[in-house]
């Protein structure tokens, strides 16, 4: 089945990103000066305003912060709704928007605000790898 959703653009600030995705791995960036991860990528770190920053390996695990389902979308997303968007703290320490899935959207009293996630990557194209985020036993 062909993916049918928005692809993000890929930019070189991003690219160990999407190489990473590309292995199925989260790959984060990382302040070498204060340590700090931060998600979204981008050329200065947001704790301490360096400009040394790293690629690191994440673990890919994190934990439900919170969730809202999305029943109202319009454009390419209304298809699929009603889904599940949440927000997760990454085991690093930062924390990143996702679908989420492995979830009903129409039982959110199922979902459980920290819940183990760990992501999984979805083939959008041959140079893009869509990271997601699914509920797993604890």
């Amino acid at each position: 089945m062909a993916y049918e959703l928005p692809i993000p653009r890929q930019g070189i600030h991003t690219r160990p990103f999407w190489e990473g995705a590309k292995e199925g791995k989260l790959m984060l960036p990382r302040c070498i000066d204060c340590n700090t991860v931060h998600w979204y990528p981008r050329h200065i770190c947001p704790n301490c305003h360096s400009i040394n920053l790293e690629w690191i390996e994440g673990s890919g695990e994190g934990r439900i912060h919170t969730f809202a389902v999305q029943h109202l979308v319009f454009g390419p997303w209304s298809e699929h709704a009603p889904y599940v968007t949440a927000y997760i703290d990454l085991l690093e320490g930062d924390r990143m928007l996702t679908v989420l899935r492995g979830v009903d959207p129409e039982k959110p009293e199922t979902i459980e605000i920290g819940a183990k996630v760990r992501v999984e990557f979805e083939q959008a194209n041959d140079d893009t790898f869509i990271p997601y985020w699914r509920v797993v036993g604890e």
